[in-house]
């Protein structure tokens, strides 16, 4: 018998400017109730929330004691979604982060015992201490939402972000993730430091007691999966479609890079500009959004000619001058 005929995926329908709405008022709720905890990094949250809404991960590089655990607590606490961290160290196994099956004597079966991958925000902290075999067991949970340990599937809830933490400054011990892990992150970009009056707010507000512990839920983890679902349907015009991809392609032929950005690089620009449009509150896309966010998720998807990193050249630098050469394009607004 003839096989049947494989059902063919519709497109996304056109987000309405009803949908835009709640995805920008879902947007606004937790990057104002997150504030309340974490001082001064407006423009990491809205970046945060575009990693989210867009179902992709996020890479925290930066040196300790800059909040990187309070803005994973704060979004969990915001949303009402389930949060664990592991601490990641030399040691850490793989089912230690994934879980294992233990035999029950009692039934005389074995059992599932689920890892801390089975929450919906999993914070890997200082993640390149881990292992790389370690490092590799978040790979099919990161890309494909599942797990898989002896032969058996099991499918994570929903939303899942991973936030993986990483110290550049201590290299000692540590085991650099490789190049197809860090692709698997959307995103990557630093806190900084607080200049001396967001430093003053915050040590008023921890005079008491931390406030992350008494944030309180502003929204549902339905409400994120249906803004994850709504900016699918934001309107990306030809012209910005092709601007986006002359950006990666121009970093595959850059004389400065040794390597460019890949079409997994393309697809995370082009559903970051869809996300970060609706939370502007706008149904389609325009040229200022695909430069707002393509160094944050560009900046880890190349690699810097070792010559070049002589010379002082970094991958920001690089991106940026990509972005002063190509015309922007002309885009109706109607």
């Amino acid at each position: 018998m003839p096989a049947p005929p494989r059902p063919v995926a519709q497109p996304p329908a056109a987000a309405t400017a009803g949908d835009v709405a709640a995805v920008s008022d879902l947007a606004k709720r937790i990057i104002g109730n997150v504030e309340k905890a974490i001082v001064g990094k407006r423009r990491q949250l809205v970046l945060s929330m575009v990693a989210w809404l867009s179902g992709g991960h996020l890479l925290l590089e930066d040196v300790p004691g800059v909040a990187k655990t309070m803005l994973a607590r704060a979004l969990a606490n915001s949303v009402g979604c389930q949060f664990k961290r592991v601490q990641c160290t030399p040691d850490l196994l793989p089912s230690d982060v994934t879980g294992t099956s233990i035999f029950n004597q009692k039934t005389g079966e074995f059992e599932f015992r689920a890892g801390p991958v089975f929450t919906q925000i999993l914070l890997a902290d200082e993640i390149n201490r881990a292992t790389p075999r370690t490092q590799a067991s978040l790979l099919e949970a990161m890309a494909e939402g599942r797990v898989t340990v002896d032969g058996t599937t099991h499918t994570l809830p929903q939303p899942f972000l991973v936030i993986a933490t990483q110290n550049p400054i201590d290299h000692e011990g540590t085991f650099p993730l490789p190049e197809a892990q860090l692709d698997r992150f959307l995103m990557r970009f630093t806190l900084g430091y607080p200049n001396m009056e967001e430093e003053l707010r915050m040590l008023s507000l921890l005079e008491r007691s931390h406030p992350v512990d008494s944030l309180a839920p502003v929204a549902q983890a339905e409400e994120l999966v249906a803004a994850q679902a709504a900016i699918r349907g934001v309107r990306v015009d030809v012209r910005i479609r092709n601007y986006l991809l002359q950006l990666v392609h121009e970093t595959r032929h850059h004389e400065d890079l040794l390597l460019g950005g890949s079409p997994r690089a393309s697809i995370a620009l082009f559903r970051c500009a869809q996300a970060f449009a609706a939370i502007q509150g706008r149904t389609f896309v325009l040229p200022d959004d695909v430069k707002r966010i393509v160094a944050p998720v560009m900046n880890h998807r190349v690699i810097v000619k070792p010559e070049s990193r002589l010379r002082k050249i970094t991958a920001d630098k690089t991106i940026a001058e990509i972005l002063a050469e190509i015309a922007v394009p002309l885009v109706e607004t109607a």
